[in-house]
Parts: C-alpha cells; structure tokens; sequence
C-alpha cells in the first residue's frame, strides 16, 4: 500500500456496512430493505384508510415523537433510525394506492418503477457527464428517443429532455422559444385554464406577464385567441394550450389552435403534463389530435404514467432547438474530451447534478410495452366514466354538467344547491376537510362553471389508479353523502336561513 492510499475502513465503528455499492453494498442494502418492506406493509393497518387521522396537529405529534432529535449527538444506527423514520413517514403519509386517496395528479407508482428507482438510488450516477454514467446515459438516450418519437411522430429529428416535471418542462420549454424569438420580447398567450407554472415561467425568464385567453367550457375560447394574438402582431408568440387541465382534466382544441397560431406565425407549445399519456392507447391517441403540430410539448410520467417522482419530460419536434441549453465546463465536456467520443451530456438539461430519472421509465417501458401502458391508461378513463356515473345515479350527490376530463370527475353534494351560494360551497370545502381529518379519503377541490355559468366550488376525484374499479370507489360516494350530512348540521344556519331537514340529506 502506498503512502497515498487510504487504509480501508474498520470493521467496526460508523464506517461499517455503509454503502449500498460495491462488492459488500448489495448485502447490506438487503438487510435495511427488509426493515423498510416491513414499515411500509405495517403502515397501511396503522392508518386505517388513505390518510392519518387527527389533522396536521397529530401527523405533526405522531411523526416528532419518532424522528426527534433528527440530529443526536450520537447516532442511534442504521436499523433504529430506518425503523423509526420509515414507520414515520409511512403512517404519516397520503398514500396514493389507497383507492379514496383522488385528490391530485399523485399517482400510485408501479412496483417494477420503484424497483428500478432503487437500483438507481444505489448506483447513484449523475447524468451530468459520460464518467460519472456510461451506461444510464445510454438509457436515457434510449428512453427519450423513444419518447420524442410517440409525440413527434412524423418529426424528421424529434427529441427529449428528462425533467423533473411539468413545472420545469413548462420552464425549458418558454426558455427555448425565448432564444428563438426574434426580435424580442416574446409576448406568451395561453388560457385562463393554463398551469401557474407557464406564468411563473415568464416571470423567472424576464418575459413579459402572459396574455390571458378566456375560457368557454374549461378550454381556450379560439375567437378569443384570435384577437388576443392580433392584438399582439408583430411581436414575436408563444401560444401555450393545455392537454389536461389540472383542475377539470380539459383538453384545449389542439387543432384549431394549432392553424391560429400558423396564421399568426406563432409558436406553439402544449402543457400535456396530464394528457399526454394518451398517445400509449391507439384508442385513445386520437383525443390528442393535433399535438404533432407543437413545437414543444411537456410530458410527465409521474402522474398518467406511474412512476415515482420524479419523471417529467419535454418533447421538441426538431432537436436543434435544444442547442441553446449547450454548455462548456472543462471538468464535465472538455472540447477535447468530446472530439474524442465522450458523450456530452451537460446540455440535456438546465440542471447540473441530476439523478437517473430515466433508468425507471425504460425499466417500465420494457416490461409493459407501449400497448400495456395504453391498458392502464384506458383503464383509468373507462374507470372515471363509471365513476362519473355511479354520481349521477346518487339523488345526494350532482356531478358538474358536461363530459368527463379524461379521468377527472367534478362533482358535489346536492344539499349544497339548496344554500344560498357562499354557503353552499362552504358545505362542499367542509366535507373535504372532514375526510380529511379522519383519515378516510382524499379528495381534491377545483371551482368551476357550472350549467347556469356561475363559477361554484365542486369536489375532485382525479383517478388515477390502475388496478382500482368503479366497486372499489363506490365507498367513497357513501362517504361524500353523510359528510354533507354532518357538514349542513354543524354549520351555523346563516341569517334568514334554514338549513335543509336531515330528510332531504339522505342518499
């Protein structure tokens, strides 16, 4: 051993077992694996349903009285502290596998994913340079060829980008129209449906704030975006539509919007974080018909695609659009280094350091195939039709008027319209909060039009399982029902007000 060379790590002492590479890692990864599989299989008993009851106040408890001090002065050990915080955070948590766990675009990973996303935890390459991953830059070269192609089908040279979701992608994807704009400023349009992160996007970026477009039925209005595009000629555009609205699940109508924007010359992108997975069911695909005329489209995975956080994309229909995100550091893509043959990868993202996102979507890809992801996704819409019907066959309960948003479902308590307005949708917030704080479902909130157009506040089921039937979420309705029942009685009856008898409550 030379005089340079580090003495290996004693048996004993903290320095022992601690990686989860080399020759050793694997076994030792095992044994804590055990300990974390036995927490999460415990958890699910412990709670009792798809969240901990009591409220922020007993999670907060509950979760301080097993993980303080988080930073002792002597560790307790591997096994104590994996025990103590798994079981923590396990029992504490919003457990999207849970069949009345449909609040938000939280989807319930797929095993295969989590498997993967191990391996990769393990391995722990970043994708910032050729010698910290050969081979998961391989993956992700695969993985986001693959991807670039099913949006961009026809595209002479489409490409992607891993992101770490729809928020960045939107980010990347108004960065990129930015340097494409000529001359600037570049004026953004989108809907009043859009996500709030294409505004933010502007503001990061320096862009001017975002023309807003109204909506009729939850999708961009097209004469409204015919005049707000004319009243902006000469600046450079960036039309931003929605496949997937977050509340309502609305697509925007991509082919119309797609031919205003070509005689506007504006570019177009497309916020398909929720929709695009559409495009793995060939029955389904269709919904998303005119998505190929986008210049850029964000894709996520984490939500219509099972994967745990994080797996977002952005597909762009010519790669050379990604050669503004091109970057020289010596210590990662030296000229000399790439002329040799070492792939370049810090241009594949605006991040630096970067886990291997990608290595759980091949892994999922190859064990599905495309026509086994558009099985789980047609599961999910066919689910959310159902679903939408189980409410409509429920004197107590009224689903928003019109169709499903690919498998969101509005709806409300029907005692709700029996209260001057203010009052009614406090009924609909209350029954939220009370699942809540029992523990015994989770479900989201959205204000939307109603049929008469006034805006009122509806709850949320956003379905995104894809083992659980219409059977297994019929509880949740039930649930709905006497929630309204109790919020309406423990309300204070408004002046002039009487709160409805208990028999028009019940279902």
């Amino acid at each position: 051993m030379s005089a340079g060379t580090p003495s290996a790590p004693g048996a004993q002492g903290v320095r022992a077992g601690l990686l989860a590479g080399g020759a050793d890692g694997p076994g030792r990864l095992r044994d804590l694996t055990t300990i974390v599989l036995d927490a999460l299989e415990d958890a699910p008993r412990a709670r009792s349903g798809p969240l901990p009851a009591g409220g922020p106040g007993a999670v907060a408890l509950s979760t301080r009285a097993l993980c303080s001090p988080v930073l002792p002065e002597e560790g307790v050990g591997p096994e104590v502290a994996l025990a103590d915080v798994v079981r923590a955070v396990a029992e504490g948590a919003a457990d999207p596998a849970d069949p009345a766990c449909v609040a938000h675009l939280h989807c319930p990973p797929l095993a295969v994913a989590v498997a993967a996303d191990l391996a990769g935890a393990a391995l722990n390459p970043s994708m910032d340079s050729w010698d910290q991953a050969p081979a998961a830059g391989v993956i992700e070269e695969l993985t986001t060829a693959a991807l670039a192609r099913l949006v961009h089908p026809t595209a002479p040279a489409p490409d992607a980008l891993i992101t770490s979701g729809g928020t960045e992608s939107n980010l990347v994807a108004l960065l990129l129209a930015r340097e494409r704009a000529t001359p600037g400023p570049l004026r953004v349009v989108t809907g009043a449906n859009a996500h709030h992160s294409v505004h933010r996007a502007a503001w990061m970026l320096g862009l001017p704030a975002p023309t807003v477009v109204a909506c009729r039925d939850g999708v961009i209005d097209l004469d409204a975006l015919d005049r707000a595009l004319t009243g902006l000629a000469g600046a450079p555009l960036l039309v931003v539509a929605t496949a997937g609205t977050t509340d309502e699940g609305r697509i925007d109508p991509l082919p119309e919007i797609a031919r205003i924007a070509e005689r506007h010359t504006a570019q177009l992108h497309v916020d398909a974080a929720y929709g695009g997975p559409l495009l793995f069911s060939e029955r389904l695909a269709p919904l998303l018909a005119g998505l190929e005329h986008a210049a850029s489209v964000t894709f996520d995975l984490h939500k219509l695609g099972w994967q745990p956080v994080a797996a977002g994309v952005l597909a762009v229909a010519d790669a050379g659009m990604l050669t503004p995100l091109s970057l020289r550091a010596d210590y990662l893509n030296a000229d000399d280094d790439t002329e040799a043959g070492l792939p370049d990868l810090l241009g594949r993202s605006i991040r630096t350091t970067r886990r291997p996102d990608a290595l759980k979507v091949a892994v999922t890809f190859r064990a599905l195939g495309r026509r086994g992801l558009g099985d789980l996704v047609e599961h999910c819409v066919r689910t959310a039709h159902e679903f939408g019907e189980a409410v409509d066959a429920r004197p107590a309960l009224r689903r928003r008027p019109g169709g499903i948003g690919i498998s969101t479902v509005l709806f409300r308590p029907t005692v709700a319209d029996t209260l001057p307005e203010e009052a009614g949708d406090a009924v609909v917030a209350a029954v939220r909060r009370i699942l809540l704080a029992e523990g015994r479902a989770v479900l989201g909130r959205a204000v939307a039009e109603d049929g008469d157009g006034r805006r009122r506040l509806w709850l949320k089921a956003t379905l995104l399982h894809p083992n659980a039937t219409t059977a297994d979420l019929l509880p949740l309705l039930d649930l709905v029902a006497a929630a309204a029942d109790r919020a309406v009685s423990e309300a204070p009856a408004a002046e002039g007000t009487q709160a409805p008898g208990a028999e028009r409550l019940s279902p």
